[in-house]
């Protein structure tokens, strides 16, 4: 699994430096980045929910180090080193307002690139921002149209994560009382507590798919509600990867639950 996300990140990491003035190419990028798991180099054995991350100099600028892979950051030295397995999005959120640059892959020749401290203060803060509650009845649904490439590909990534927290996900154009249109994505069978998640999934799909002042609806709906058939007809829909087999639970790393982030000292 790991592996596939590194295998991800190098490709939004090609598409961006073969198109280095393409918004959305570098956009997609730091999308991977936030969604991935990162393996952090620590100076020492994780305690008690506080990690101690390997810092670097690189002209005048201290550098954490992370690694897509488990192979990359072992290619790095020749003794076994601690490291902490963390998802990109909580790495960012303890660095930001450091001072202190995100590097990736450094020294192993493959997808190698600096995240200056401004830019993981600009992710720690897009990947804050939070939708906004609104209500209103729709009145008609037609089929989505007039939305870039861009976003197809950014919702595909973040549903195709969000396996088990909805059935499917069905997007249309709207119409509103009032006289108000727009694109509405609705989640059919959510998982119970998971609509925050499905949400913030969206939000950032939109947010990372480079749309400027870009605005999508999202609402949840269960599977038997008549108002569902009326969307299928026109949707265009994502259905969800659904867990195979339920797994015991085990305790959570530290850093892989975002209630409890670790804390980088």
């Amino acid at each position: 699994m790991a592996d596939n996300a590194g295998h991800g990140l190098d490709a939004a990491f090609a598409a961006m430096m073969a198109q280095p003035e393409d918004d959305a190419a570098r956009m997609r990028y730091y999308a991977r980045l936030a969604d991935g798991m990162l393996y952090l180099m620590l100076e020492q054995e994780a305690e008690a929910g506080s990690v101690q991350p390997v810092m670097v100099d690189i002209d005048d600028t201290q550098v954490v180090l992370a690694y897509s892979t488990e192979e990359r950051l072992a290619a790095t030295t020749d003794t076994p080193v601690p490291y902490a397995e963390l998802p990109g999005r909580v790495i960012a959120a303890q660095l930001a307002g450091q001072g202190v640059a995100l590097g990736i892959n450094l020294g192993t020749g493959e997808g190698e690139f600096l995240v200056p401290p401004e830019a993981l203060v600009w992710l720690a803060q897009t990947l804050e921002n939070k939708p906004q509650d609104v209500s209103a009845r729709p009145i008609g649904f037609d089929a989505p149209r007039g939305l870039p490439d861009s976003l197809m590909q950014a919702l595909d990534a973040k549903l195709a994560r969000a396996g088990g927290l909805a059935q499917a996900a069905m997007l249309v154009a709207v119409r509103y009382e009032g006289g108000r249109m727009g694109h509405m994505l609705a989640f059919i069978g959510a998982a119970p507590g998971a609509e925050t998640a499905l949400t913030r999934a969206a939000s950032e799909a939109l947010t990372f798919s480079g749309i400027e002042a870009g605005e999508m609806d999202v609402t949840f709906l269960a599977p038997e509600l008549p108002v569902v058939e009326r969307m299928a007809r026109v949707a265009l829909r994502f259905d969800l990867p659904q867990p195979a087999a339920t797994v015991p639970h085990t305790p959570a790393a530290p850093g892989m639950d975002p209630l409890v982030p670790p804390k980088l000292r």
